[in-house]
């Protein structure tokens, strides 16, 4: 077989869909148009994806506003002044803050799974937000008569339904994102932040089997918004040993555009358990030329000289468009990647003779 290689997530949204989201705010189309633009954006994506040859695919996240805030989407309880994050070319983003319980989920991801299996043709992975980025909704301060004890409870049973729901609903696999990893050695240098991190979402993972855990991965990334990242700043050496404490079965791990690839790959080697998976990110996102397949070859090889191939994967370094409105990489540069990936992942399994 191959080595195995799947995408993160996230598509840049076509522009009839960009608009029809800016005409949907200002409340001059109608629910079903809209709709309508959703669904054609979806059928247009799964089928370029195929059209690459990727054995796995996803949704891209077309209909997502975005992947940390889907399970939000329509939840009355927040108000908008939550955590900022901040990217190095100066913008931000903002979490909204909850404001009162009980925390349920408004969207679960299973709904999107099942809408792109309509069309797939082939296996079609899931990727769900972390329940330690959504714990960043509950205020320091916190709320009146719903301790973060009880909030907790209700966020832990939420992400559980979220994983649960989708490996019920056949998804290839279900991808964690944990953007927030890197992220949180950058608030708090000592560690204490990301390892609390790390025990919350082992409390969920403790709740599969272990063959659920060998179907559920975990991506971590720098951030990429508006071709700029939160924490890219923050060396690998302080997550990854914490990273690999996660019970479960696969590492999407951003690399090509690390400066030292090879001392990553070194530290991976001495953490991953037999079993387990690794995911080497051999494309951009952020780099504004699509790799060409030699290029994509080249990394995958260089990440066999320390991780066996038969742990070995390959996928992007992060979703191209994490929240809607980000068109700093095009549709047509995206998609451009992918193949390369494919097709580099592919000769590289050749040169290996897998």
């Amino acid at each position: 077989m191959p080595i195995a290689t799947e995408p993160i997530g996230s598509i840049p949204r076509p522009a009839e869909l960009l608009a029809s989201m800016k005409e949907r705010t200002a409340g001059n189309i109608t629910a079903e148009q809209f709709e309508a633009a959703e669904e054609a954006a979806l059928r247009d994506t799964i089928s370029r994806f195929e059209s690459t040859g990727s054995p796995v695919i996803t949704d891209g996240e077309q209909t997502k506003p975005s992947f940390a805030t889907y399970p939000i989407a329509g939840f009355p309880n927040l108000a908008p002044d939550g955590v900022v994050i901040p990217f190095a070319d100066g913008h931000t983003r903002q979490l909204p803050k909850l404001t009162s319980g009980p925390f349920r989920y408004a969207v679960h991801a299973v709904s999107y799974l099942k809408a792109a299996k309509k069309y797939a043709k082939r296996p079609v992975k899931q990727a769900v937000i972390s329940a330690s980025a959504l714990s960043l909704l509950y205020p320091s301060d916190g709320i009146p008569g719903y301790p973060r004890e009880a909030f907790l409870v209700d966020l832990l049973n939420e992400a559980e339904r979220d994983i649960r729901e989708c490996l019920q609903a056949g998804a290839a696999c279900v991808q964690i994102d944990f953007t927030e990893g890197r992220l949180a050695l950058k608030l708090d240098p000592s560690g204490n932040l990301l390892n609390s991190f790390v025990d919350l979402n082992n409390q969920i993972l403790g709740r599969f089997s272990a063959d659920e855990r060998k179907k559920i991965g975990v991506h971590t990334c720098p951030g990429g918004d508006k071709d700029s990242t939160h924490s890219a700043d923050v060396d690998y050496s302080g997550l990854l040993p914490s990273l690999f404490r996660l019970n479960l079965g696969r590492f999407y791990l951003q690399l090509a555009s690390e400066p030292d690839p090879e001392r990553v790959l070194k530290l991976c080697r001495t953490l991953l358990k037999p079993g387990q998976m690794l995911f080497v990110g051999v494309t951009d996102p952020i780099h504004p030329r699509a790799e060409t397949p030699a290029e994509v070859s080249g990394r995958v090889l260089e990440a066999a000289e320390f991780i066996p191939v038969e742990s070995l994967g390959t996928t992007d370094d992060c979703g191209f468009s994490p929240f809607a409105d980000d068109t700093s990489t095009s549709r047509d540069v995206a998609f451009a990647k992918i193949l390369s990936r494919v097709e580099g992942t592919l000769l590289a399994s050749k040169a290996l003779g897998v």
